[in-house]
């Protein structure tokens, strides 16, 4: 029901503690030193209709586990320096590339939220188990950044597609899309990568 409205991404790892809660949850104008004098919506706010796509959830500190676990079961969110709250509506998917078992254990990931969020888990496994994916990923990155760095490269040798599926790919899918840009910058213009 949720499809037609916006997506909305959040990386959790890559936003100090203390900038997390208000761009998740808004404020005020004047909230707190260095807000900004209109205010903010919160990105909970901007995916209203829509869906919030939290990433690394895993790193997210404690504290504000508390607070989305509480937008998301009253489906309303509380802007910082407000006592104000605004109806929300929205679809949330999260990912970690941690795993948040264990943190529940260690207790670093509150355990109610993890049962909240856990209502369909997917595990992404690793590239070097599904091996099958390498050569349509090796592609797709290729027409990706052929066409970024506006060079006609013709495609793989056999040998290079075959080494890349024996390669165990430790950084996974990230490593090989490196890899692909790095072969387009040293292939010939109009020639195969071999």
């Amino acid at each position: 029901p949720n499809a037609a409205g916006g997506f909305v991404a959040v990386n959790c790892a890559s936003r100090p503690e203390s900038l997390i809660e208000s761009e998740l949850f808004g404020y005020r104008a004047g909230a707190f030193t260095g807000a900004q004098r209109s205010g903010r919506r919160g990105k909970i706010l901007q995916a209203d209709g829509g869906t919030l796509f939290l990433d690394e959830i895993g790193d997210m500190p404690l504290e504000l586990q508390a607070r989305l676990l509480r937008v998301l079961d009253e489906r309303q969110v509380t802007p910082l320096g407000t006592e104000e709250t605004h109806a929300v509506d929205f679809q949330l998917i999260s990912a970690s590339h941690q795993q948040l078992p264990t943190l529940v254990r260690e207790g670093r990931f509150r355990e109610d939220l993890f049962y909240r969020l856990a209502v369909l888990p997917i595990r992404m496994p690793p590239l070097r188990d599904r091996r099958e994916d390498i050569p349509w990923l090796a592609e797709h990155f290729l027409r990706i950044y052929a066409q970024r760095e506006g060079k006609h490269v013709r495609g793989f040798e056999p040998e290079v597609l075959s080494l890349f599926e024996r390669y165990e790919w430790p950084g996974n899918v990230r490593e090989l899309e490196n890899e692909v840009h790095r072969l387009i910058a040293f292939c010939p213009e109009g020639e195969k990568i071999g």
